[in-house]
C-alpha cells in the first residue's frame, strides 16, 4: 500500500477550477475518482468518474494509475 501518497499535501480546487481542469485534460490524462456510496453515484456523478467508495479505497488502491493526476470527490 502506498500510504505516503495519502499523506502528501495536495491542492484543493473549487468548482470552477475543477471544471476548467477537466475541460483542459482528456479522460485518459486524468482520473476522476468518486468516493461516495453507490446510491449517490447512481443519482449523479461527473461523466467518466470512477467509483471507489471511501471504505473500499484501501483495498482497491491498485486500481488507480499512479502516473495520472487524480481528482477526488
Amino acid at each position: 500500500m502506498k500510504w505516503m501518497q495519502f499523506l502528501t499535501p495536495v491542492k484543493s480546487l473549487d468548482f470552477k477550477e475543477t471544471k476548467n481542469y477537466i475541460a483542459q485534460h482528456s479522460g485518459d490524462e486524468i482520473t476522476i475518482l468518486d468516493v461516495r456510496q453507490p446510491s449517490e453515484y447512481k443519482k449523479s456523478h461527473i461523466p467518466g468518474a470512477n467509483l471507489i467508495p471511501l471504505p473500499q479505497l484501501s483495498d482497491r488502491f491498485e486500481e488507480l494509475d499512479p502516473t495520472k493526476p487524480v481528482l477526488v470527490y
